[in-house]
This record gives C-alpha cells, structure tokens and sequence, in this order.
C-alpha cells in the first residue's frame, strides 16, 4: 500500500520501519520540526526524520496543520505534500500535533493511529507512564480510525501486554513500540477484513502530559503509589527528593524502589533502615525501599555503592530537608 506516516519519536519510527520492511511504499514522511538537544543544544532532526533521510524518503514538518492557524503557509506547503503523495492511507503514532479534518478526509483509507494503551482508557499523551503510575496491570495498543476527537475513533485491532511490577515507562514503552509496529502491520495486510467497533462510553480515562513539577516526591503518599510513580517516571523526569549531606541540600534522583510494609509506626519521610540491599523510608502507609539513586551530576547507583559516598543513619527525617 502507498502511505503516508505522521509521526517523531522512536515509538513511532519502530512502526515506520516495520511498514517499510513490510513492503509498503512510504510516500510521504510527516514529522516534528527539528529541536534543540544536548549539551550544546544543537538542532536534532526526531528519529522518524533520521529514518526517512536514510532511506531516501521526503519529509514534511510544518508547526502546524491548521490553515488558518499560527503557520498558514506551512499548512499549506504541508497540504500541498500531502496530496502530491497520493498516499491510499495515513499511518500516525506520536506525531505531536492535532490532524485537522482536511488532513482525516484526504487518505481514500483515512488515517490509522497506533495508541499505546486499551482505550478508552488512557487518551492523550501518556498513556504509557500513566497506566504505570496508576498501577495497571495491562495496556497494550489499539489501532484506531481517526475522528476530530482526541484518540476518540473507532477500534480496528487491540492487542494486550500485560504490566509487571516494578515494569519502567522505558522498558514499557520498548515493548509498546515493538507491539505496535506488528499491530500496524497486522492490521494493513487486510484491511477489509477490519471491523469498526466504537469505543466504550465507560471507563474513559486521560493521560494528560507528563509535566517536570510532578518528579518532587511527597512522603506522605502511600508507598505503593510512590514505587508506582518512580517506575512511571523512569527515565523522564524521574522522582527527586532533597537530601541533606555534609549541610548541602541535594535533589536525590530515585529511580527504582518497592513498597514494604511498616513494621513500626513513623513519621513520613523518617529513614527505617539505609542497608546495601536498599534505603527504607517511612511513608504516609507503609514504607519505600530505594534501591536504585542518583546524586546531581554522578551515576545511577545501587543502594549499597550510593551509601559508600552519602551516609544515612535510621531515624533521621528526610521530609522537610
């Protein structure tokens, strides 16, 4: 089939090489405008960008799809691409911007999105790192025809995962990545073969962005929570606690940590136990054992290599440090 692909991250570029690879002619690539990264801030093109420029595919990254938007002309040239592909089908996963509905009513087969989670639950743009923080137990993807609504069109296939604990949003999102890349193609090697099923009424959930201010951890939350939020925020932003050592205040970056239950009651953020198998921490139920940290500007450690270099004695509180 003849397509285009809207998309930017490596969740979507997993997709685009499995449709090439699949033996679909990729006419026409969509993609996010080139961003600062690094630490010289330079201009990086998204890895759907390096893809197509390694295969010789064209590429297209308006600021917006919206003619009478902020960027018309963009829009416009964008439009212009668009219908000189004359693509059959529009294939979309993690694209950042909103399709208008000239773009949904273009493609004869209209445009399929791969969602990274069962919808109706988890709509929106992080679906993989909420479904985590809330302590699911499945996800999974869902092919989905678009509408103008927000990841609100019919379903074409769903495949499940199941979530283990402890599972990180980057081991996660590999495994998403890998099992829409198979939907997609599932799903094209047929197409009439694909029912519609309109999504549920009930159990709509939104996955709203992940912002920065939610890393600061707050100890008089549940433990289970707080082990389900570091893993959720693993690798970005990740859970920060501030620390004092040696009468500096340091933001401590945790990246891996289990909830226990709390032999004797203490105050939240009162230190049980700081041992090489993990630093114990009472919470508002419960207590958290840190066993993966991280200082500013050093390496992720384990407890037992992170306590050589920062020592933590029981009973002392890290809650107002």
């Amino acid at each position: 089939m003849r397509l285009v692909f809207a998309g930017t991250p490596d969740f979507a570029q997993s997709a685009l090489a499995a449709l090439h690879d699949a033996g679909h002619q990729i006419a026409l690539v969509l993609t996010q405008p080139d961003r600062p990264a690094g630490r010289g801030l330079k201009l990086q093109a998204s890895p759907v960008k390096q893809w197509a420029l390694a295969h010789g595919v064209p590429v297209v990254q308006p600021r917006s799809l919206r003619l009478e938007g902020k960027y018309p002309q963009e829009a416009a040239a964008a439009r212009q691409a668009l219908q000189a592909a004359g693509a059959e089908c529009m294939v979309v996963a993690a694209y950042g911007l909103i399709l208008p509905q000239w773009v949904l009513d273009l493609p004869p087969r209209g445009c399929l999105n791969i969602h990274a989670s069962i919808l109706p639950r988890w709509r929106g743009a992080a679906p993989i790192q909420r479904a985590i923080e809330a302590g699911d137990t499945e996800t999974g993807i869902t092919i989905m025809q678009m509408d103008a609504g927000l990841d609100t069109g019919d379903m074409l296939l769903v495949q499940r995962c199941p979530i283990a604990p402890g599972t990180t949003a980057a081991v996660l999102h590999d495994r998403l990545a890998a099992l829409g890349a198979g939907a997609i193609v599932q799903a094209l090697a047929d197409p009439g073969a694909l029912q519609r099923t309109p999504q549920p009424v009930e159990g709509i959930t939104y996955a709203h962005k992940i912002d920065k201010a939610e890393a600061a951890l707050d100890w008089s939350q549940p433990a289970a929570q707080l082990a389900c939020r570091i893993s959720a925020f693993n690798p970005f932003p990740g859970m920060t606690v501030p620390w004092v050592h040696n009468g500096q205040t340091e933001l401590i970056k945790l990246w891996a940590a289990h909830a226990e239950a709390l032999a004797q009651p203490a105050a939240p953020g009162t230190v049980i136990s700081a041992r090489a198998d993990g630093v114990r921490v009472a919470c508002g139920s419960g207590q958290l054992c840190l066993t993966e940290l991280q200082r500013p500007g050093g390496k992720r450690l384990g407890a037992a290599d992170f306590l050589r270099g920062f020592a933590l004695q029981a009973g002392q509180s890290l809650k107002d440090a």
